[in-house]
C-alpha cells in the first residue's frame, strides 16, 4: 500500500512562488481564515519532504538558535514539529529540527521508498525543483495551490511550474479563505499528447 504525496505551494495569480520588493509575506494577503486553515492542515500526522533550499529557509527562522520571532505563524511552527525528510547531496548532518532525516540518494528513489514505507501521508511545502521532478516521475498524487490575489509580473520570482511537463488536472477540492485567497487541490496526470 502506498501513501499519498501532496505538493503544497503558495502562488501569485500569474504563477510565481516568491517575490522581491515590498509585498511582505503572503504578498500581504493572509487573513485569519487562511491562517487557521493552514494550522489545521498540520494537525494530522504526516511527513514533510523538502529540498535543501526550502529546508534551509525554514531552519533559518524555526530552527534551534533562530532568533525568536513572534511573527512566525502557528502553522509553520506546527509543520516544523513534524517528521521531516530533506533530500540533498549538498547538506550534511546534523540538521536542525526535532525530527529531521537527511537523504543523500536520488530524490525519486527516496520518495518512491517513502511512499511504500510511510504509514502517514507525505507533504512538501515549496521545494519547487524537487516537486517538478517528482511530478514528471508521476510521484505527486495531489497538487495543492494556494493562490493569492496578486499579479507579480514585475516582482515575481521562482515560477512555480517553470519548465514542467504538461499535465491534465482533475479538481478535487476548492475553497476561498477570507473572501480572497483560493485553495485548489488537483490530481495531476501527465498529458498524453498523442490524443
Amino acid at each position: 500500500m502506498t501513501t499519498t504525496y501532496t505538493f503544497d505551494v503558495f502562488t501569485s495569480v500569474d504563477g510565481f512562488g516568491t517575490h522581491r520588493g515590498d509585498w511582505g509575506g503572503y504578498w500581504g494577503k493572509q487573513g485569519p481564515e487562511l491562517l487557521a486553515h493552514r494550522e489545521d492542515v498540520y494537525r494530522d500526522p504526516q511527513r514533510m519532504v523538502f529540498g535543501p533550499a526550502t529546508y534551509e529557509a525554514f531552519a533559518g527562522f524555526l530552527g534551534e538558535g533562530a532568533e525568536p520571532d513572534v511573527s512566525v505563524d502557528a502553522w509553520a511552527t506546527r509543520m516544523w514539529q513534524l517528521p521531516i525528510t530533506v533530500v540533498s547531496s549538498t547538506l550534511s548532518d546534523p540538521l536542525a529540527g526535532p525530527d529531521v532525516t537527511l537523504e543523500r540518494s536520488d530524490a525519486l528513489d527516496v520518495v518512491r521508498r517513502l511512499k511504500e514505507e510511510s504509514d502517514v501521508p507525505l507533504r512538501s511545502h515549496g521545494s519547487l525543483r524537487l516537486n517538478r521532478a517528482l511530478l514528471a516521475a508521476g510521484l505527486v498524487d495531489r497538487v495543492q495551490l494556494t493562490v493569492f490575489p496578486v499579479i507579480t509580473g514585475q516582482t515575481g520570482t521562482e515560477p512555480v511550474f517553470a519548465n514542467a511537463q504538461d499535465f491534465d488536472l482533475e479538481l478535487l477540492d476548492s475553497h476561498t479563505y477570507d473572501g480572497r485567497t483560493l485553495e485548489l487541490t488537483y490530481r495531476p496526470t501527465l498529458h498524453d499528447s498523442r490524443g
